[in-house]
């Protein structure tokens, strides 16, 4: 059994710090795999180069020793990936490495195009999607009308897909949503211009892997989003548009000669949600407002401020469930000091009725957080390495939250840079 292949996975609603995370780990990794998902959210990272959001390039990115893969799973917008690796090397980061499945799914400006109508005609029941079209592209794969990213070696196959496929789509457009038709030319040529970069990093990505695992090497894998956004398990549908769950990681990052042995589950030690869904924690007016700027709690992607809840423990185990976790760690818990209380909610009232499952929709809309009270800190922890000098009330903090999500914290966060990490 191969030995030394993870997961960092989120366990809430995405925004946890999963990139903090994958940068501090991929330190030792000899790869790192992005195995789902697209531009749609980012992982900020704070290192000794800077301060960096990723969308779609692997966390990975700055150890110059570990190969960095888009995997099969993911849908890939070329001309945000060319304008993230530029991005990357007008700071001296070094972008040789990043390698891109063939397998993996094209996101077109079409795309982008029919995410925005698409919110634009649910109006008051919008999902609330980032529209940088993600469903669209997820949907078009799975309606076998999605290219490739293989497909741009091979102009003549992928002219003719892409005039199939945009007739096809002009009609949706015209009799649906009453736009424009898609200009075949137009995206043939935004195509060719944004595949240059790109095609050098093509390859087969199973083959490669296969390589690393037969020699013994690290391996990485790195989730966009969190549990509660899984296609399957989240809060369907305000979800994202793929499973971010460890168990989709290998066939979305295309290793079938072995299995991920451990994974390590990233949580906020507060709770936070972009966009549309429910919410049972939330916090309402100033507190909540005080502590999105102490947190900077504004989506790394589209800079939408998060909403803001109390830690929600049956959301947060029943994470922790699905995704497998074998280990957590916990972020910003720097950003609860000067809290003169904190809730934690320990289960949901439906109707007098206690639960500590976390239900469906149609039942999740109608709980209310029963919660559990704890006495915060005033004392800045930031500098802080040592789980033993934590203020007393921050340790019970972190132990109530262990003890009722039923998975180890190894990890916790006390601030955004590489090194605020205490380990236990």
């Amino acid at each position: 059994m191969a030995k030394n292949i993870s997961a960092v996975v989120g366990i809430q609603w995405g925004d946890e710090g999963k990139g903090r995370m994958i940068d501090y780990l991929a330190q030792d990794a000899d790869m790192v795999i992005r195995y789902q998902g697209g531009n749609n959210a980012g992982h900020t990272v704070v290192n000794q180069f800077g301060t960096f959001k990723l969308h779609l390039i692997p966390s990975g990115i700055f150890n110059p020793r570990s190969i960095n893969l888009l995997g099969t799973g993911m849908v890939i917008n070329l001309e945000a990936l060319a304008d993230e690796i530029k991005e990357l090397e007008s700071k001296n980061i070094d972008t040789s490495n990043i390698r891109v499945s063939d397998r993996a799914t094209l996101t077109l400006p079409y795309h982008i195009l029919e995410d925005a109508y698409e919110e634009e005609r649910l109006g008051g029941s919008a999902y609330g999607s980032t529209k940088r079209g993600i469903a669209p592209s997820y949907g078009d794969r799975y309606l076998k009308k999605a290219l490739l990213i293989g497909d741009v070696m091979y102009p003549d196959f992928m002219q003719k897909r892409l005039r199939e496929i945009i007739n096809w789509k002009n009609l949706i457009f015209r009799n649906v949503y009453k736009k424009d038709e898609i200009n075949f030319d137009e995206t043939y040529e935004w195509i060719t211009k944004f595949s240059e970069k790109i095609k050098p990093l093509i390859c087969n990505t199973h083959r490669l892997i296969d390589s690393y695992i037969i020699e013994e090497k690290k391996i990485l894998f790195e989730a966009q989003l969190g549990a509660l956004r899984d296609i399957f398990y989240g809060i369907y549908p305000f979800t994202t548009s793929s499973s971010v769950l460890s168990n989709f990681a290998n066939a979305g990052g295309s290793m079938f000669s072995a299995k991920i042995n451990n994974v390590i589950g990233v949580m906020k030690s507060f709770s936070t949600c972009v966009g549309a869904g429910p919410f049972v924690t939330e916090m309402d007016g100033e507190i909540s407002h005080k502590l999105r700027e102490i947190a900077y709690e504004y989506g790394a992607a589209t800079g939408r401020p998060r909403r803001i809840g109390h830690f929600d423990a049956v959301a947060s185990k029943y994470g922790c469930k699905i995704q497998g976790a074998h280990s957590i760690a916990i972020t910003k818990l720097d950003s609860l000091s000067q809290q003169d209380e904190l809730l934690i909610c320990t289960a949901y009232d439906l109707n007098g009725i206690s639960m500590d499952e976390f239900p469906i929709n149609a039942v999740l809309e109608k709980v209310k957080p029963v919660y559990y009270s704890m006495q915060g800190w005033n004392e800045d922890i930031s500098h802080i390495r040592d789980f033993d000098q934590l203020p007393q009330q921050a340790k019970d903090y972190v132990l109530k939250i262990e003890e009722l999500i039923g998975v180890p914290v190894k990890y916790v966060s006390v601030g955004p840079e590489r090194d605020s990490l205490i380990v236990r």
